[in-house]
């Protein structure tokens, strides 16, 4: 794999130069981004996956102020639908994407939709709906709507300043792109990440003046959740477990487990992945099977003794007290 991707190096030359100009005709003016009339938080990264934006839309829901009518706006990736579909009851994966089921099961009292072409997708919510506030998904790279907000997320492990683009690195935007981000929030970093260290990173993003670089963790739940009931995390160490992923980086979940002392045999996928008959039935041949949250939404009604565990960001510092003040800022 690794091999390939040096041998595509030279698409990624005309890839990087096609993002270039693209950004260009939006920064002269000679393509223009939409301003809505609703006022909108981005939330995006400037690579393919992998840095928690999901938990992030989860973690404004649950901190933006109360009596607000909130929406949530996706692209819905890989769903099998076309065009605009609001989340109902009987919404599934197939119809709206495994991210927006996930965010509407745990928030539905918020609209949540999706729609690949953004400004069509507010302006039916704003024409149906009409939200107070209404948070965009993986829409960073999308330059037809010009957000209020924009909070710009890279991985610890892999900071945009050190990929390269796609199909070589992960890039899928400008690296320079980073300069349209309020705020810049690294994730996924190490619990215990002093001041020295972050002072580090914030020297290697090289933010903006007005930008203002955050830090946050990965948390999981302690609580698994399932058809059945409830089981805690101590609760696996004397199952037979399989764990099944299919998601971009499942790196920090594989130590989380590990770190809890629980033996387990990992089946992993691509980001996204619909599982086969076959792989549904292999799932069913098994004692106990764990999986994240958004493969839940998959995978949930069709495998026997299925458990997921749910993760959060938990901010470093003053960063959870710097956000929720510009959160407060944006609403008055």
């Amino acid at each position: 794999m690794q091999l390939l991707r040096i041998l595509a190096f030279p698409f990624s030359l005309i890839y990087a130069f096609a993002v270039y100009f693209r950004n260009l005709l939006y920064d002269t003016g000679i393509l223009t981004s939409a301003k809505m009339s609703t006022p909108t938080i981005c939330v995006g990264n400037l690579s393919v996956g992998g840095t928690g934006k999901t938990p992030m839309i989860e973690w404004l829901l649950n901190h933006l102020s109360g009596g607000s009518k909130l929406a949530v706006l996706s692209r819905g990736y890989k769903r099998k639908s076309k065009g605009y579909v609001l989340a109902q009851p009987t919404s599934t994966a197939e119809e709206i994407g495994d991210e927006p089921l996930q965010i509407y099961s745990k928030f539905p009292e918020v609209a949540v939709a999706v729609e690949a072409d953004r400004v069509k997708g507010i302006e039916q919510l704003e024409t149906s709906l009409r939200p107070d506030l209404i948070l965009l998904d993986d829409a960073y790279q999308h330059r037809k709507v010009k957000p209020s907000f924009s909070i710009l997320l890279t991985s610890y492990g892999q900071l945009y300043t050190k990929d390269w683009y796609l199909p070589t690195g992960n890039l899928r935007d400008s690296k320079s792109a980073s300069k349209r981000a309020d705020l810049i929030v690294v994730t996924k970093c190490p619990p215990d990440l002093d001041n020295e260290c972050q002072l580090r990173i914030i020297q290697e993003l090289n933010p903006e003046i007005n930008q203002k670089v955050l830090f946050c963790t990965l948390e999981y739940d302690k609580s698994l959740k399932g058809e059945k009931a409830d089981l805690s995390i101590l609760d696996l160490k004397n199952k037979g477990v399989t764990l099944v992923t299919g998601i971009a980086y499942p790196k920090p979940l594989i130590e989380y487990l590990k770190s809890q002392e629980i033996r387990f045999d990992h089946r992993e996928f691509s980001d996204h992945h619909y599982f086969s008959g076959k792989e549904i039935d292999f799932f069913n041949s098994r004692p106990f099977v764990l999986t994240t949250e958004k493969d839940y939404m998959r995978l949930k009604d069709k495998v026997e003794n299925l458990y997921y565990i749910s993760v959060r960001h938990r901010f470093l510092g003053e960063g959870k007290e710097v956000l929720k003040k510009r959160l407060e800022n944006l609403s008055n």
